[in-house]
C-alpha cells in the first residue's frame, strides 16, 4: 500500500515497480542505462552466447572514458593514434564493436560530444529527473544531482538490464541530510560532501537513499549538486537524490535527448510533483549548519578522513573506537603522516583537475579564477586539467580558460577519468602526494603506493601554485 505522504525517492521508486514479491523484492523498470568499456565487454558478449538481443537500445547510451589517455588522441593527420595498454585498447576495441552491433548509440573517442559517462548522460539530457538510471559504475550516484534515480549496478545485472530493462532490487530505506544557511566565501559543493562524509561516515548512508534538502541545496548550481550526489557512494548510500527545481528544468532545456513541445510540458508537470511530500518521514536524517563547514581535505585512504584546511592531522587515540584507532594507524602509516601534522605544511608533487566529481564547467572556471596571473610552484611535478567532455573542453577555451590554465604552467588535456584511477597513463608514483579532485583516496587508487588528498578544484589550483595543501581563502581573500 502507497503511504499517504511519501519521499522523493519513495515516489520514483513507486512509480517503476513492474511487479512485487511476497518478501517485499521488486522487479523495478529501468529508465535509462549508460554504458562504458570497462564493465561491459563480459555483459555484450553473454547476451551474443545466450542469443539474447538488447530489449531497448534507444535507451542505452555507450562512451568511452576509464581507459582512454588524456594526451592527444590523433596525429597531425587527423589518423587516431593507437591505445599503447593492451588491456586497454582491447576493452576500448570491444565497446566501439559491440555498441553498434547491438544497435546502441555509441560516442567514439574522438567525438566532441565524447567524456566521462557521468558527466555526457546529464550534458545530453540523456538522464532526466525521476528517471531511474543505472552503469556498470559506483558514481553514478551523481546523476542524481538532476533528480534521477541512479545507482551503480555489476556485469551480471548489466547483463539483465540489457535483456530486459528491469532489475530485481529491495527497496532501500529513506535518509535525510539538511543543510540550511548559506556556505561561507571560498566553501564549495565538493567541502560540503567531504564535510558530510566526515560526519556520517563511509557507512553512514548504507542501505539508504540520500535526499539532499535545504537551502544551501536550494541555492546550489546544478553542477554542485552533481558533485555532491556524486559522492553519495562514499558516505556508503545507494543513490542520493536533489530534488528537481526550476534550475534542474532550465539546465535540461534543449537538450539533444529532453523531450520537446508537449512532451516537455508534460514532462515538467510530472517532474514538480516529486518534491517529497510535507509531513513525508525519513527512516534516518542528518541535520549540519552551513556555517560549520571549512574547506576541507583528506588526509588519510578513506574519504571520512577528513579534516577542515585549518586543522592539523588527528593522533589515533583522539577516536573512541579501538578498529578506528588501528584505521588511522594503518593510514597514516601508508600516507607518510605524523599526528599533529598541519595540514598546510603537507607537501604535494602533482595536482588533478577533473573526474565525474568536479570537471564540469563551472569547476573548470573556479581552478581558473584562482591560477589566473599565478604560477605553477617548481616543486610540483605535473599538474593536469582534464575536462570532463568534449563540450566542456570547447565551452572553456571559448571562455579562455585554457590559456589561464597553461599560462601559469598546468597541462590542459582531452577528456577522461584520467587520473581518477589507475586505469590509464594519468597515475601518480609510488610515495607521492597528489591534490585530487577525484571522489576516492583509497589505497593505491591513483596508482600503486600512491598518496591522494581530496580537494575541491580551488583548492586544488591553490595547491598547484603554492605545492603545499592551501587554504585558498589566503589566495582570493
Amino acid at each position: 500500500m502507497t503511504k499517504s505522504a511519501r519521499t522523493l525517492y519513495e515516489k520514483i521508486w513507486d512509480a517503476h515497480i513492474v511487479d512485487q514479491r511476497d518478501d517485499g523484492t521488486c522487479l523495478i523498470y529501468i529508465d535509462r542505462h549508460l554504458v562504458h568499456e570497462v564493465t561491459s565487454p563480459q555483459a555484450f558478449e553473454a547476451l551474443r552466447l545466450s542469443g539474447r538481443t538488447v530489449r531497448r537500445p534507444d535507451l542505452t547510451l555507450a562512451v568511452p572514458d576509464h581507459n582512454l589517455p588524456t594526451t592527444a588522441r590523433t596525429d597531425a593527420n587527423g589518423a587516431e593514434l593507437p591505445i599503447a595498454d593492451k588491456q586497454s585498447a582491447q576493452q576500448l576495441a570491444a565497446l566501439r564493436t559491440n555498441a553498434p552491433s547491438f544497435g546502441i548509440r555509441y560516442i567514439d573517442a574522438t567525438d566532441r560530444e565524447q567524456g566521462i559517462v557521468h558527466v555526457v548522460g546529464p550534458e545530453q539530457g540523456f538522464s532526466l529527473p525521476g528517471a531511474t538510471i543505472v552503469c556498470g559504475d559506483s558514481h553514478t550516484a551523481c546523476h542524481g544531482g538532476i533528480g534521477a534515480l541512479a545507482f551503480g549496478i555489476g556485469t551480471t545485472e548489466l547483463e539483465h538490464v540489457l535483456a530486459t530493462q528491469t532489475l530485481l532490487l529491495k527497496q532501500s530505506k529513506t535518509m535525510e541530510v539538511r543543510v540550511d544557511g548559506e556556505l561561507a566565501p571560498g566553501v564549495t559543493p565538493k567541502d560540503l560532501i567531504l564535510h558530510i562524509i566526515g560526519v556520517i561516515g563511509t557507512a553512514g548512508g548504507t542501505g539508504h537513499v540520500i535526499e539532499y534538502r535545504g537551502k544551501v541545496f536550494e541555492d546550489m548550481s546544478i553542477e554542485g549538486r552533481l558533485t555532491v550526489c556524486n559522492m553519495s557512494i562514499e558516505g556508503g548510500a545507494r543513490a542520493g537524490l536533489v530534488a528537481p527545481d526550476e534550475k534542474t528544468f532550465a539546465y535540461l532545456k534543449g537538450r539533444p535527448y529532453a523531450p520537446r513541445g508537449a512532451d516537455w510540458d508534460k514532462a515538467v508537470a510530472w517532474w514538480k510533483s516529486l518534491a517529497t511530500d510535507p509531513g513525508a518521514t525519513f527512516d534516518k536524517s542528518v541535520v549540519i549548519d552551513a556555517a560549520d563547514v571549512q574547506p576541507t581535505v583528506t588526509w588519510g585512504t578513506s574519504p571520512e578522513d577528513v579534516a577542515p584546511i585549518g586543522s592539523a592531522i588527528p593522533a589515533p587515540e583522539s577516536y573512541a573506537d579501538p578498529s578506528k584507532q588501528q584505521a588511522v594507524k594503518v593510514s597514516l602509516d601508508y600516507m607518510g603522516l605524523e599526528p599533529g601534522t598541519r595540514l598546510k605544511d603537507i607537501a604535494v608533487e602533482h595536482i588533478f583537475i577533473g573526474s565525474c566529481t568536479n570537471s564540469r564547467i563551472e569547476d573548470i572556471r573556479a581552478a581558473a579564477a584562482v591560477l589566473k596571473g599565478r604560477k605553477k610552484a617548481d616543486s610540483v611535478k605535473w599538474a593536469i586539467v582534464v575536462p570532463g567532455s568534449g563540450l566542456v573542453k570547447e565551452q572553456a577555451e571559448a571562455e579562455g580558460l585554457d590559456k589561464i590554465i597553461t599560462e601559469a604552467g598546468l597541462e590542459w588535456r582531452e577528456p577522461g577519468c584520467s587520473a581518477c584511477l589507475a586505469m590509464n597513463p594519468d597515475k601518480v608514483p609510488a610515495g607521492e602526494r597528489c591534490a585530487s579532485t577525484s571522489n576516492r583516496n583509497f589505497t593505491g587508487r591513483q596508482g600503486p603506493g600512491s598518496r591522494t588528498h581530496l580537494v575541491s578544484p580551488a583548492m586544488a589550483a591553490a595547491a598547484a601554485v603554492t605545492g603545499k595543501l592551501t587554504d585558498v581563502r589566503e589566495l582570493t581573500g
